[in-house]
């Protein structure tokens, strides 16, 4: 079930608690975070069962414009978002986009691959602590 594009990694902890901690570490990072989206709740506002997920949209408006600057479309991808989700097994998953897909998708310029890396460390950092593994 890994798709192209997209990094999924195992979360020991519940998906409220794998996103406040994001968001906490997103905020504390100085990254602005612009919302937080539960699927669960919206789907049962219209009488539908989906199991706990929820979606955090943040970012570094700096880094973001530099790659829209680069390539307009690369705002369909911005600001960066990361999907916490429980699988009908009740595994915990994190999942968001891998940084490289975005330069492939956008053909964005060598000249971008500084804030991809950064974008792909950040991430790597915003997560250490709070998932275990990489999904098969």
């Amino acid at each position: 079930m890994t798709q192209a594009g997209l990094a999924t990694v195992r979360c020991v902890d519940p998906v409220d608690t794998v996103i406040t901690n994001l968001e906490n570490a997103a905020t504390a990072a100085g990254l602005t975070v612009l919302a937080r989206i539960n699927h669960r709740a919206s789907a049962a506002d219209v009488g539908l069962e989906l199991r706990p997920t929820e979606l955090l949209i943040f970012g570094n408006p700096r880094a973001g414009t530099a790659l829209m600057l680069d390539q307009q479309t690369a705002e369909l991808d911005l600001p960066f978002r990361a999907l916490v989700w429980e699988d009908e097994a009740g595994q915990v998953w994190l999942t968001y986009p891998e940084p490289a897909s975005l330069a492939r998708c956008h053909n964005l310029a060598k000249t971008s691959e500084p804030v991809l890396a950064a974008i792909r460390d950040g991430m790597s950092s915003l997560l250490h602590g709070r998932t275990r593994g990489r999904r098969p």
